[in-house]
């Protein structure tokens, strides 16, 4: 790995100098203060001289270098994949404000069982017009809402549901998908 004449560095410290000898694991190298030193071979890494400095600048290839610095292209994000013949999911929005023009002297209780009732009837007329797939709009806030909504759903025998697209929606939507009986 070393011959005698090979300029090398010490890892660990900052310490050049030429090989000397090299018997066994133990290389013993001069300096470049002149001091005679053992080291491990694993201690020890071979460095260029600055005449083979030339050599190796000649054999880097221009090309691979100019594609190195090329401005990278930008990533493309994943979407979800739409036929042309696929029509968008109607949206139901849930948030009280969407819902009445004023809540003020609403309880919560009152606000809840709103939202709620929408739902269902979103639901139901889902059902009725054989709608494959609805998305409520809930939004993340406390998460009582979306439990009452898990609640409403779980009643269902031809429902399942699960998150929103979480890149369209955030934490804040629910897909519903309502499967199809034969009639």
């Amino acid at each position: 790995m070393f011959n005698k004449g090979d300029k090398v560095s010490v890892l660990d410290e900052a310490m050049n100098g030429v090989v000397l000898s090299v018997k066994d694991k133990q290389v013993t190298i001069e300096t470049e203060d002149g001091f005679t030193m053992t080291f491990f071979v694993n201690e020890l890494i071979k460095i260029n001289d600055s005449s083979n400095l030339l050599d190796s600048i000649r054999r880097i290839n221009v090309s691979e270098v100019s594609k190195e610095k090329e401005i990278p292209k930008p990533r493309s994000f994943v979407k979800e994949k739409k036929s042309k013949h696929e029509i968008p999911a109607p949206e139901f929005d849930l948030h009280i404000e969407k819902l009445v023009p004023n809540k003020r002297g609403m309880s919560n209780y009152d606000i809840l069982t709103l939202q709620t009732e929408t739902a269902k009837r979103h639901i139901e007329f889902a059902i009725r017009n054989r709608i494959p797939k609805i998305v409520f709009i809930h939004g993340v806030g406390e998460g009582i809402l979306k439990a009452e909504l898990d609640f409403l759903l779980g009643r269902y025998d031809n429902i399942a549901f699960q998150e929103g697209n979480y890149q369209k929606y955030g934490q804040g939507a629910t897909e519903v998908f309502i499967k199809q009986s034969a009639m």
